[in-house]
């Protein structure tokens, strides 16, 4: 029942195609019903969570697909294809986007880690960049508890940092609790490494620098690195840098702009990374792709 509840409160503030921000900050609603192709889009650390459709990500080759059984959770900045293919005015994707706050998820992991235990930290397997989750009871009330503050600004400015909090938590014990705690606990220190890489894109930027960033030696990182997100920390780069760039040309800036707002000194260098990762040259790209809806 919850979750139709849910659905209908999206349903009232959003009965056409588009995206919304609420007076949550960091909360946003959106109905898709076109199809929207795969296309490439650099996700924040977000929870997605879908009512009604299906939507895709793609991460290094692998397809993730989800819809109101499960929700996405992002704990890192990634470079991923996303969209929603199926979508359409019969089927319409619905659903919600909540931004992750770093520094909170991280006060929050630690604190639960601390009161809990070492037994309550990641088990040390290699847990999925991409996280898909069932709806839990304490993520569905949880959700549906912070989207009824929208019916009254003040009870949102003043109850939803709260809930926001409920939420984290209810994220950090459910079935994707063990990729946020990786991403935001104890030893995060690759997704630390990933903030620094985002603020450092157009810098040429080593393995040895991001490994001294953390304090480990080359090996260690590289291992650590790929195990958390399933490419190395070159491909990384690289796929951080032309998502981005295929973004700004999708914004409308020249290849050049976007191939030098990333880093690339050579602009044949780029177009020749972008075609061999995109199979079209970015000029191409730019008439035949538009970006996907949103951050995840």
């Amino acid at each position: 029942m919850s979750k139709d509840q849910i659905r209908h409160l999206i349903d009232q503030r959003l009965p056409e195609a588009g995206v919304i921000d609420t007076a949550l900050k960091g909360v946003q609603l959106f109905r898709v019903t076109e199809p929207v192709p795969c296309a490439p889009a650099v996700y924040e650390p977000t929870v997605v969570a879908i009512l009604s459709g299906v939507k895709e990500a793609i991460l290094d080759g692998e397809h993730h697909a989800y819809g109101s059984e499960e929700y996405l959770l992002c704990p890192m900045t990634l470079p991923v294809e996303a969209g929603a293919p199926q979508a359409s005015d019969d089927n319409p994707l619905l659903g919600v986007m909540i931004a992750l706050e770093p520094r909170l998820m991280r006060d929050l992991a630690i604190e639960m880690e601390t009161t809990a235990g070492a037994g309550f930290r990641h088990d040390g397997l290699s847990q999925p960049a991409l996280a898909l989750a069932k709806w839990d009871t304490g993520f569905t009330e949880a959700l549906l508890r912070l989207l009824e503050l929208l019916d009254n600004p003040v009870d949102a400015a003043v109850l939803g940092p709260g809930r926001l909090r409920e939420l984290y938590y209810a994220l950090l014990k459910g079935e994707a609790g063990s990729a946020a705690r990786r991403a935001f606990g104890v030893g995060n220190e690759i997704a630390r490494t990933i903030d620094y890489l985002s603020s450092h894109l157009s810098e040429q930027v080593t393995i040895d620098d991001m490994a001294n960033h953390v304090g480990m030696s080359r090996a260690v990182f590289h291992r650590r690195f790929k195990e958390a997100t399933t490419m190395t920390p070159i491909q990384f780069v690289k796929s951080m840098r032309l998502n981005n760039a295929a973004m700004k040309i999708a914004e409308g800036k020249t290849v050049s702009e976007a191939a030098w707002d990333v880093g690339y000194q050579s602009s044949s260098q780029f177009s020749r990374e972008f075609k061999r990762l995109y199979g079209q040259s970015p000029r191409q790209w730019s008439h035949a792709r538009q970006p996907a809806l949103g951050p995840a």
